[in-house]
């Protein structure tokens, strides 16, 4: 039972971008369109389970002093192969996230479950806990992502709810991630205050 609360923590008490307002840059940057931000929380999502399964796995073997250097190389490593895979099989994905893939290595959210989580618990526990924050950080994109696309351009996930003329542009550009995070981010803090 202690595992699946790891697991559905990401998703609900500890959202990384919902809560913890972690992984802005991505989460800016990368939501406008839906597809955008699923892919790119998936990324993320494969970068993190596989992270934390090979930092549980030899935390006992690296030294103090060079802790965070061997988290980086064990990150930048699955970065490595999420940005070869894509480019090779999803090239058009892989244009359109652009330098927003290999800044994975540097998201505060990966490095902090590494350090905070994987390097104190098993191998089980921090697969899980990575799963469920990873999962977490895509349904928040994609959530994103598909209100952006929606009010902008009158489309989710490329299917046309309304016509494009009637779409407002600002929530395809930059402003519109901020306006746009917000207001879901005040949804949630109202839910939550009433379920509290």
């Amino acid at each position: 039972m202690n595992q699946w609360k790891n697991f559905t923590k990401g998703f609900i008490k500890e959202n990384p971008v919902f809560v913890l307002l972690l992984g802005m840059c991505p989460t800016l940057g990368t939501t406008g369109t839906a597809i955008n931000g699923l892919g790119m929380g998936l990324a993320t999502t494969f970068v993190l389970v596989m992270s934390n399964l090979v930092v549980s796995l030899i935390k006992n073997l690296i030294p103090d002093k060079v802790r965070i250097p061997a988290f980086i190389v064990v990150i930048a490593t699955f970065v490595t192969i999420v940005e070869m895979v894509m480019q090779a099989y999803l090239p058009s994905l892989y244009e359109s996230l652009g330098l927003f893939i290999p800044l994975i290595v540097v998201n505060c959210i990966v490095l902090g479950r590494a350090e905070a989580f994987a390097s104190k618990n098993n191998v089980k526990s921090s697969v899980i806990d990575g799963a469920g924050i990873g999962l977490g950080f895509a349904f928040a994109l994609t959530i994103l992502g598909s209100v952006r696309e929606l009010l902008g351009s009158g489309k989710v996930f490329d299917i046309t709810i309304y016509p494009e003329n009637y779409g407002m542009l600002i929530f395809i550009l930059a402003p519109g991630a901020f306006i746009a995070l917000g207001y879901i981010i005040a949804v949630i803090n109202r839910l939550n205050k009433k379920n509290a």
